[in-house]
């Protein structure tokens, strides 16, 4: 291999891993936002927009689950295998049906931050660290 054919490989791979990251980068603040964009002062309680939307009985949790349904359509853009993203679907269909039982599931989801998890498995599929998320 010439060093043209080299140097323009190990572009296109930084090129290819900076468009996954910037990918990864959205689903993260949108995660951030439905799951842990506000939080309780004094306790280390946070939540977002998924736990005030699910106060709306059923649009409420059916809007959740829509981003969530983002977020596993981009990891499988992204390339993750059918197992994580069967994964993926199980959080979020455990978020959107326990979250959708009346004052139990508001409580839930406080807890169980199913957006969060699913950016979490496709940041451990490719190895990305949280910090690489930060722009510089």
């Amino acid at each position: 291999m010439t060093d043209n054919a080299w140097n323009a490989g190990s572009a296109d791979a930084f090129a290819d891993r900076a468009e996954r990251l910037r990918r990864i980068r959205r689903l993260s603040g949108i995660a951030r936002l439905m799951d842990t964009a506000i939080g309780i002062p004094g306790t280390r309680i946070r939540f977002g927009a998924d736990s005030i939307f699910g106060l709306i009985p059923v649009i409420g949790d059916a809007g959740g689950a829509l981003v969530g349904l983002y977020i596993i359509n981009e990891a499988r853009r992204l390339g993750l295998p059918p197992a994580k993203l069967v994964q993926m679907l199980g959080n979020v269909a455990a978020d959107s049906v326990l979250g959708s039982v009346p004052l139990a599931g508001d409580v839930f989801d406080l807890f169980f931050k199913s957006h969060r998890r699913n950016v979490q498995m496709i940041l451990d599929h490719f190895g990305v660290h949280p910090d690489e998320l930060r722009r510089q």
